[in-house]
């Protein structure tokens, strides 16, 4: 695939920034919490890394998705949480704090099961032939990526607080425009063929998007976690870490048909997450 400056420059950039708005949110005591209330973090993760890949593998089944796009809805139910999964959590009275637990953790441990999933992916719904394999070296580039800006985030927020708290709002606005223009490159690089993209996987999406929330919200709640933990679950899940998968569709798999699920999950999600949170709290009323 040609390079551009978009996939090369920019779009590793806006992963960064994303990823460093992550890290000006986070403390070490985060990830404690992982051992001090470790029951909602592993129902989480669990429904996050088990049950979301199997219920996504089975609507690219249903659906009778093409092999590529099948592909690129694989690999974003392997991405992680977004960082806008903890404002909508806040807005709809969730447990911000196990949102940011959650999105840390799982953001780390994707960087393992991620490659593992779309590389299943790739052999199932791929010939063979036709397979694009995981490099060693661009795994290794999205761990950089992602962990690097997190830790200076992290760095920054516990020695100069003041600095942390002045730049959290522009880094999510900075955060949710270049989002905007992802999807954009996303959509315009398949600009002949996104209507027909759209009509073949839009349904899929959203289906895997309310199923998302629906198990992130019911499974936690069947072992007994509270509902306010369960709503940040519900978020946690249905709310994708899409940047990170347009990237690895990009710059990893290079294929820009892979990143057309992502685009359009990331659209459909901001609504559905709307709704989600106004219907949960009308339950709670």
């Amino acid at each position: 695939m040609e390079q551009s400056i978009i996939t090369s420059v920019i779009l590793p950039l806006a992963l960064g920034i994303i990823m460093l708005g992550l890290g000006l949110s986070l403390t070490i005591a985060d990830f404690k919490r992982v051992v001090l209330y470790p029951k909602a973090v592993v129902i989480g993760l669990a429904c996050q890394m088990l049950i979301l890949p199997v219920v996504c593998f089975f609507i690219a089944k249903i659906f009778n998705l093409p092999p590529e796009l099948a592909v690129g809805l694989m690999l974003l139910s392997a991405s992680p949480g977004g960082p806008t999964a903890n404002l909508y959590s806040h807005l709809a009275k969730g447990d911000v704090a196990l949102n940011i637990t959650l999105t840390a953790v799982n953001s780390i441990l994707t960087l393992i099961t991620l490659p593992f999933i779309v590389n299943f992916s790739i052999h199932y719904f791929l010939e063979s032939d036709m397979a694009v394999p995981m490099q060693f070296k661009k795994i290794v580039e999205v761990f950089l990526i992602v962990l690097i800006p997190v830790m200076i985030g992290m760095l920054i927020k516990a020695k100069k607080p003041n600095v942390s708290l002045a730049l959290d709002k522009p880094v999510r606005i900075l955060s949710a425009v270049f989002l905007i223009l992802i999807i954009l490159t996303a959509i315009l690089k398949e600009k002949e063929h996104v209507v027909e993209y759209f009509q073949q996987v839009g349904l899929a999406a959203l289906v895997f998007n309310i199923l998302s929330m629906g198990v992130g919200y019911y499974v936690p709640q069947l072992f007994n976690i509270y509902k306010k933990q369960a709503i940040s679950i519900g978020m946690e899940i249905g709310i994708h870490n899409g940047t990170l998968a347009i990237y690895i569709a990009l710059n990893v798999l290079g294929n820009s048909t892979m990143s057309i699920p992502p685009a359009i999950y990331s659209l459909i999600m901001f609504f559905t997450a709307a709704l989600f949170g106004y219907m949960v709290n009308r339950k709670q009323a």
